[in-house]
């Protein structure tokens, strides 16, 4: 297979797939990664994910640069100009080399009668850098966020809403989470150290390990022998607050990719059931299980439905980690402040009721159910948990927090706290009466 691609010329081709066409991110990334040579894999990420991450401050420079915009075929190539833009103004590539790999990309991608337009507009940024941005300059292009995003968040953080979205905009770090079934914290801390690869443990349980420089799994020790997961440190609270016990039986409820449901049977002996709707997200899940050396019963289905879970099944806890927004995971997975839609709030928020309304008559009475989003959104979060206690009668809120209420219940940890993910937790038990 030919590895010489233009790596500008594949970031174009995922910023059409994502931004014009909807795709996942996840989906098209690794699928252009594999027409580069090894060694050029990471560049085509970091030009990926830094457009995606300032889209609207390029965006707008570009349609100032162009006389008329490109459409139909022609787009790729206002795409094209955003990843020089993007490399000249982020990146520490060289500004000549920048410019002239990117306007080599109109030859692989068999429109050559464009380099003169694509230099032409990315010579003038370099040229006018600063008139062109203060002709763009306006909340969207400032924070890096659709409006309708920002507008939710002022509405819900009204004194830290810039906090929110300047965490949104940073990198992701790399936690990983010590499989405490297969080696203990003490040898693993102790390996990291042969291996020389910084870390801190910033949480109350030590098994949390947050990595100074994120690093390819297989340079860690341990990897194949199911030492460690790669989870971020806010997922980590979920097994956590579960508080699971041995010999119950337990539903990991939206399962996929499964950290979750190893977690949890890293915490008790018990009979794990985890199901999702993604026939190929439960793969991972299984993948996840054979490393980690753990079992659990696997079903695929709509967990709206009643049907998907045996009816004479009830469960000693449930872990509902509810299908939602992901606004909590920008910074991750920057490609979801495009792909996410403001109509989309309040749709997912009518899911994730249907869900919670079908799996609350599955957990037994005085059985806790976890409920968690990575979300940052009350609509998915406070605001659905408090309207499930005023309509469920035998639903009673197990306090995370002593500062909770049924007005105002759970824990929502916000991007970048301790370098965590944003995420939502709520605790609830089903009452004996």
């Amino acid at each position: 297979m030919n590895k010489t691609k233009n790596v500008r010329a594949e970031a174009a081709k995922c910023l059409v797939a994502v931004l014009d066409k909807g795709l996942s991110l996840s989906d098209v990334l690794p699928k252009s990664q594999a027409n580069l040579a090894p060694k050029d894999a990471p560049l085509l990420q970091e030009i990926c994910f830094g457009v995606l991450r300032y889209f609207p401050k390029y965006d707008s420079i570009t349609n100032l640069l162009l006389s008329k915009k490109l459409k139909g075929k022609q787009r790729i190539f206002h795409h094209l100009i955003i990843v020089g833009l993007y490399q000249i103004d982020k990146m520490r590539i060289p500004e000549h080399a920048a410019v002239a790999e990117t306007v080599q990309a109109t030859v692989v991608l068999k429109a050559p009668g464009l380099k003169g337009l694509v230099n032409a507009c990315l010579r003038n940024f370099t040229r006018n850098k600063e008139a062109l941005e203060s002709k763009t300059d306006n909340l969207v292009t400032q924070y890096s966020h659709p409006s309708w995003f920002i507008k939710r968040i002022q509405a819900a953080y009204t004194d830290n809403w810039t906090y929110v979205l300047e965490q949104n905009l940073e990198r992701s770090p790399m936690w990983l989470r010590v499989h405490t079934n297969n080696v203990s914290i003490d040898t693993f801390i102790e390996e990291l150290n042969k291996a020389n690869i910084a870390f801190e443990q910033p949480l109350t349980h030590k098994t949390g390990i947050l990595l100074n420089k994120p690093s390819p799994v297989e340079s860690i020790p341990g990897f194949e022998q199911g030492w460690f997961t790669v989870q971020d440190g806010a997922a980590q609270h979920a097994a956590l607050l579960l508080e699971p016990k041995d010999g119950e039986l337990i539903l990991d409820a939206c399962a996929a990719p499964g950290g979750k449901t190893c977690h949890v049977l890293d915490l008790a002996t018990c009979d794990m059931v985890a199901a999702d709707i993604d026939e190929n997200r439960l793969e991972r899940v299984s993948q996840n299980l054979t490393r980690l050396g753990e079992d659990a019963k696997i079903i695929c289905g709509d967990l709206s439905d009643p049907s998907v879970i045996d009816e004479t099944i009830t469960f000693d806890r449930i872990l509902l980690d509810a299908p939602c927004s992901a606004t909590g995971v920008i910074r991750r997975h920057p490609d979801i402040k495009w792909l996410r839609r403001n109509e989309d709030i309040e749709a997912l928020a009518e899911l994730q009721k249907k869900i919670l309304d079908t799996l609350w008559l599955k957990l037994k009475p005085g059985g806790i159910m976890l409920y968690a989003t990575c979300s940052v959104l009350p609509e998915e979060n406070k605001r659905q948990m408090a309207q499930f206690l005023l309509n469920t009668h035998d639903a009673q809120l197990v306090k995370i927090d002593n500062s909770e209420t049924n007005e105002a219940p759970g824990w929502q940890i916000l991007p970048g706290q301790l370098n965590m993910d944003g995420f939502y937790y709520c605790r609830l038990m089903k009452t004996l009466s």
